[in-house]
């Protein structure tokens, strides 16, 4: 890494739904986020859930979303490494987004020795104890078979449908995982828990949690990247330091 540059993580964007911000709005603030960062940039982490619903089609793909995805490949151009991670909202990304803006398409964790430090990253669904619902649900979301009768639907018909079962996803939490109850009841760090007994990681990064958390592990950190529904977080690596921040807004990372 060159000096006076950083490595950001940034996860949960979930672009094509509306929150505090509608969709449109939240993707000019991030690509604001982009312009204002892309000097000091590095490399750039997008920890799942870019977009809220993304499935590619032989001939098409969802409309919209042209800022961010020009904008990422200019990142991209200038020599910037992007890393795009697949969460369970868009974990249908294949080919056309990497070779498109020219990014590297992680669908599973990875572990990274940066500056002499050990980072696990991923998205973080379906980890951890618990959730056997969306742990066999993902069993079927990633199968071949499953993808390919997708495919046939008409993309007004399938897309539908995708939207329908994210709203009734997010009706049904309620809100209770923008809820932090202790570490104990915390399921990814329960996962660093017994990834540690194995491996010496010295950073985990998610996201998926939708909450902004800074835990400690003994001698290792959890840090989950929050959201940009509500948050608009991320995380800095500059060499030495793990940092995380909001943007233009208060810090909210919950530490502990």
């Amino acid at each position: 890494m060159y000096p006076d540059r950083k490595i950001f993580f940034v996860s949960d964007l979930h672009l094509g739904v509306d929150a505090s911000l509608t969709s449109i709005d939240r993707e000019r603030l991030f690509v604001k986020w982009l312009d204002v960062h892309s000097r000091e940039m590095d490399e750039l982490y997008i920890v799942g859930d870019l977009f809220d619903f993304w499935f590619e089609y032989r001939r098409a793909v969802p409309r919209g979303f042209t800022r961010v995805i020009g904008t990422l490949g200019l990142l991209a151009d200038q020599g910037v490494n992007i890393h795009l991670f697949s969460g369970n909202h868009d974990l249908w990304i294949f080919d056309y987004l990497p070779r498109e803006i020219g990014c590297t398409l992680h669908k599973q964790p990875v572990v990274r020795e940066i500056d002499g430090k050990k980072f696990y990253i991923g998205h973080g669904d379906g980890l951890g104890p618990g959730d056997y619902g969306y742990k066999f649900l993902k069993q079927i979301f990633t199968n071949p078979v499953a993808q390919w009768l997708f495919r046939y639907l008409h993309p007004d018909v399938g897309i539908w449908i995708a939207e329908r079962s994210s709203r009734a996803s997010r009706r049904n939490t309620g809100g209770s995982d923008r809820v932090f109850t202790g570490k104990e009841k915390e399921w990814l760090y329960q996962h660093c828990l017994d990834v540690l007994k194995t491996q010496a990681i010295d950073y985990f990064i998610f996201g998926h949690r939708h909450l902004p958390l800074d835990l400690s592990i003994g001698q290792a950190r959890y840090v989950n990247l929050g959201d940009w529904l509500s948050y608009q977080t991320y995380a800095t690596w500059d060499g030495v330091d793990l940092r995380t921040h909001a943007f233009e807004k208060v810090n909210p990372f919950t530490c502990a």
